[in-house]
């Protein structure tokens, strides 16, 4: 049985290497995309601080987000490709960090509580795949300027580990 281990990092850089070994390890020998994201967004909620939403949106069609698993409030089922942060994210093929989201143009308010958000892409690998979109990890937080470069580049990493290591369907 896998268990989530405090990490008692004093930099993020090391923190997220921490976290990328523990993502890892509990999803070794489990291909499922959903299964993975499921027990992703938790090992997220469990050891990263300051948030009250983290989780998947998946991309359906070429135009729409679907909610995936989650950990916080109840949510958003379905995103446009560029609109919020999230669809905005798909569009740009880039992370987003949002540092009010009250300031963010068109932001779409799931929870009244969040006050700072991370938008990371998940960009499938190899050339099968070819660099497509396959969904976003979304990360809110009930502080203002809850997240960074730090959190940007550690997060870009756990998306990355997470896409490798399963099986995504076809579009």
């Amino acid at each position: 049985m896998f268990e989530a281990k405090t990490i008692a990092a004093s930099d993020a850089t090391a923190f997220f290497a921490d976290l990328d070994r523990q993502l890892q390890a509990l999803i070794e020998g489990e291909r499922d995309y959903v299964a993975n994201a499921a027990n992703a967004s938790a090992l997220i909620n469990a050891l990263v601080a300051d948030l009250n939403w983290a989780g998947f949106y998946f991309l359906r069609s070429p135009d729409e987000l679907v909610v995936g698993p989650f950990q916080g409030k109840p949510a958003c089922v379905r995103i446009a490709v560029g609109k919020g942060v999230c669809g905005t994210s798909v569009a740009r093929r880039a992370s987003i960090v949002v540092e009010d989201v009250h300031a963010f143009p068109g932001h779409i308010a799931c929870d009244a509580n969040s006050r700072s958000e991370l938008v990371v892409p998940l960009i499938a690998d190899g050339q099968e795949r070819d660099g497509r979109v396959l969904g976003v990890l979304d990360l809110d937080s009930p502080l203002k300027g809850r997240f960074g470069e730090a959190e940007r580049i550690g997060f870009e990493r756990i998306a990355a580990t997470l896409v490798a290591g399963s099986d995504w369907p076809a579009l």
